[in-house]
């Protein structure tokens, strides 16, 4: 197993290239490295700040738009019920990779989803004044470390987190 990035694009305003791609696929690698975190599946969407709006209204109850949204499938709500992946029957198995599916299908315990605005990415790499592809993947690493539990709610959580982003960025070669 390893850890994986797919991808989904729904907006217009930025073309969304092999390279980028690749770039984030490298971050994802670093920022799993640093982490310690070497399985799963990131599930990442571009998209437009009217559909980030309407997420971020649904699951945050902020009416305007953001530059990046992280929806965890490690965090269990209060009132949400554990998946669990394959046949029941394999939870009594006692090869543990029989009861996370066989390697040889493809399947990724997905970690979550992150969806960035990319008006929104172009519009701070301007403001930043770096690239585009620099703020997103910004947006990205932010993100992956938001569905493995970081966050940034107190100073001393942000000093660590942004910390870490801005080693992982800088490993990549993505400098302001």
């Amino acid at each position: 197993m390893s850890l994986t990035l797919s991808w989904n694009n729904e907006q217009e305003q930025y073309e969304i290239t092999h390279a980028l791609i690749e770039k984030l696929e490298e971050l994802l690698r670093l920022a799993g490295t640093l982490e310690q975190v070497t399985d799963g599946e990131v599930a990442l969407t571009f998209t437009d700040d009217a559909a980030i709006q309407e997420l971020n209204k649904q699951y945050r109850g902020l009416d305007k738009p953001t530059d990046v949204l992280s929806f965890s499938m490690q965090e269990m709500g209060d009132e949400e019920m554990e998946i669990i992946y394959g046949d029941e029957d394999d939870a009594f198995e006692d090869d543990p990779a029989k009861n996370r599916g066989d390697e040889d299908e493809g399947f990724e315990e997905p970690l979550g989803d992150i969806i960035i605005s990319v008006p929104r990415a172009v519009e701070q790499a301007a403001d930043y004044g770096h690239s585009i592809d620099r703020e997103i993947g910004f947006l990205f690493v932010h993100g992956f470390l938001h569905l493995i539990g970081y966050d940034h709610q107190v100073e001393e959580e942000e000093r660590v987190m942004f910390g870490k982003q801005e080693q992982i960025l800088q490993q990549a070669g993505l400098t302001r």
